[in-house]
């Protein structure tokens, strides 16, 4: 079993561009600038990412730890990462795979491809797709190349999630992978969303839940287990399917906020039911179909502040 308790740290990076006192006057303003900058940038950003019928979900702190859940359907992350990050930043610290269905998976894909990626979080379990597969080879090959470059060469690092984690960066600021709580590497399930990686963000006493497609069996689990409590806010799982987001699960965690990840799709997502639900336990809904992506920013008081583009 992977040790309980993960830390990583963002390190900033620079380099001298040349010597002329001109170059270095500019270079100290553009740093000055980019001090100030960051010091007005709340202490956490979350964001929702509109991909259509699917989830890719963003946290970054103010000292620039980033962390990638999930990518979405096909075609879609990379012009919406561009316009968060910076231009020249080619680098993500995690990335967690909730599982394998391609609406969460392709995205991830292209952002192998496109990004430089320290660690990736799943459960390992087996799924055969053609996106699965694509996936897994991508990163068996980044894996390949990270163990030639030997220890202390960077590279991609993969964790298999088969008991509780948290990984903690920001100021006190925690991501805590609640499920798996097992192994399922290498297992093929008859429901590959039993193996699904739960998330909870959690800073200045406020908690937000990333659900990944949870339904109501393992949700019914994770209650039992005692890991179900009062949230600020939900990712609402599986797009506001009607498998998911019982009315059991949502008395005890008790969201003030839901965002649902969802676009045009066939299913009847989201079912009325699950809004008629988060209705009535008094939670705001935001919906990336109607509102586009979903910016949820954290200060240094726990105040939330929603905004949409």
């Amino acid at each position: 079993m992977q040790q309980n308790f993960f830390q990583f740290f963002s390190l900033w990076k620079g380099k001298i561009v040349g010597s002329a006192i001109l170059i270095l006057l500019s270079w100290n303003f553009l740093v000055w600038g980019s001090v100030f900058t960051n010091l007005k940038k709340p202490d956490i950003e979350i964001y929702f990412f509109n991909v259509g019928q699917g989830d890719a979900h963003f946290i970054e702190s103010r000292d620039g730890a980033q962390i990638l859940l999930d990518g979405g359907p096909p075609n879609r992350i990379l012009p919406i990462l561009s316009e968060v990050l910076d231009f020249n930043d080619r680098h993500i610290d995690v990335v967690v795979l909730s599982h394998p269905h391609a609406d969460h998976i392709s995205g991830l894909i292209e952002v192998l491809k496109n990004y430089d990626v320290d660690y990736i979080f799943e459960s390992g379990v087996n799924y055969d797709t053609p996106e699965a597969e694509e996936f897994h080879k991508l990163v068996d090959e980044k894996l390949l190349a990270h163990r030639s470059l030997g220890e202390g060469g960077g590279g991609l690092k993969k964790i298999v999630v088969d008991g509780p984690l948290s990984l903690n960066f920001f100021e006190g600021a925690m991501l805590r992978l609640i499920y798996p709580d097992k192994s399922f590497e290498g297992k093929s399930l008859k429901q590959v969303h039993d193996s699904m990686v739960v998330a909870e963000l959690s800073y200045k006493n406020k908690k937000i839940l990333f659900a990944g497609d949870m339904e109501k069996k393992l949700e019914e689990y994770l209650i039992k287990k005692g890991e179900i409590s009062d949230i600020d806010v939900l990712k609402v799982g599986h797009q506001g399917s009607k498998t998911s987001s019982s009315q059991k699960f949502l008395n005890f965690a008790k969201p003030e906020n839901s965002v649902i990840p969802v676009g045009k799709n066939s299913y009847g997502h989201p079912n009325q039911d699950i809004i008629s639900r988060l209705a009535s336990i008094g939670s705001q809904v935001f919906r990336t179909d109607q509102d586009g992506t979903i910016k949820l920013e954290i200060d240094s008081l726990g105040n939330l502040r929603f905004s949409s583009y």
